[in-house]
């Protein structure tokens, strides 16, 4: 049985044609029209029309960034695209004739690792995504944990700093201040701003000005050696383990699966968060502590775990 998974991002929407076993046989691509939702909906059926052309499926599963209703149909809120309370299943299936389910983007992704991916053995799952910002996903017992009102899963707004950074949240110390992308370059702007020389190489690299430090330069720096790069992804690395150890408290997951774009770093990013996880963990002497493991599925994963859980 085929079903269609669509990957609605900040500009891009991504839909291909997966089979039972998670793979991708077919895909295409739109861009996204972020402030009109009646457009996007059009590009996500035009791009699903196409893939249907050439192939059988029984339904579609859309993943997409924001806050969706525990019904799996409803968007409640989305950062980036002009959605609010919006009923999306409903009017992509007015459009499409077919079953929809509509997911978070990082709970497809985290289905899809577990289903296919990096966590394929583990019974009991974690994943988080350190990007532009911090996703999240649960999945115990084999199923994919929502919450009462779909808001499960959201790790980044765990407060890690009372006090501490603005979030875009309207909230103070959010784990994401301090786990992301976003965060890492803040950080090593700062620092070259008041003339850290351990940033110099950084300066250097972006052309000699702070303004062009981004997150791919400071991972390509750290893999090259780089002992300011390197200190800066640990330092996050650092954060993330002890965030993850907090979460451990609650949810005692088996596997943590580290994704999106900072986890290129490798174990330059997993190493220090192992060992603050291992610090900060309670009752450590007396459990198994969760093995981390980076993402196995890429930017593959939204369209086979969105596909895969409209199946």
């Amino acid at each position: 049985m085929l079903s269609i998974g669509v990957d609605i991002g900040g500009t891009k929407i991504a839909a291909g044609v997966v089979d039972e076993q998670g793979w991708i046989i077919a895909t295409t691509t739109r861009s996204t029209p972020a402030t009109d939702p009646e457009l996007l909906e059009a590009g996500v059926a035009d791009a699903v029309a196409e893939l249907r052309a050439e192939h059988e499926v029984a339904g579609v599963g859309v993943g997409a960034a924001g806050f969706i209703g525990a019904d799996r149909r409803t968007v409640n809120f989305a950062a980036n695209v002009a959605w609010r309370h919006h009923p999306l299943a409903e009017q992509l299936e007015q459009l499409l004739g077919l079953p929809v389910v509509v997911e978070n983007d990082a709970n497809a992704a985290g289905w899809a690792e577990y289903r296919f991916g990096a966590a394929t053995e583990a019974v009991h799952m974690l994943m988080v995504t350190v990007g532009t910002g911090l996703g999240g996903a649960i999945v115990l017992d084999g199923n994919l944990v929502r919450g009462s009102g779909g808001f499960a899963g959201e790790v980044a707004h765990m407060t890690a700093v009372p006090d501490g950074q603005w979030c875009g949240c309207g909230l103070r110390g959010c784990l994401e201040q301090y786990t992301s992308g976003t965060a890492l370059v803040r950080t090593a702007k700062r620092r070259a701003g008041v003339g850290d020389p351990a940033m110099s190489p950084l300066v250097e690299a972006s052309g000699g000005t702070r303004k062009g430090i981004d997150g791919p330069l400071i991972t390509r720096l750290a893999q090259q050696g780089d002992p300011g790069s390197r200190e800066l992804i640990g330092e996050l690395g650092t954060w993330l383990g002890r965030g993850m150890a907090s979460i451990s408290s609650l949810l005692d997951p088996d596997v943590i699966v580290v994704g999106g774009g900072v986890a290129d770093a490798g174990d330059l990013l997993l190493d220090p968060a192992r060992r603050a996880y291992s610090a900060s963990l309670t009752g450590r002497a007396h459990r198994e502590p969760a093995r981390f493991v980076l993402a196995g599925l890429g930017n593959r994963a939204g369209i086979v775990g969105a596909a895969d859980l409209a199946r």
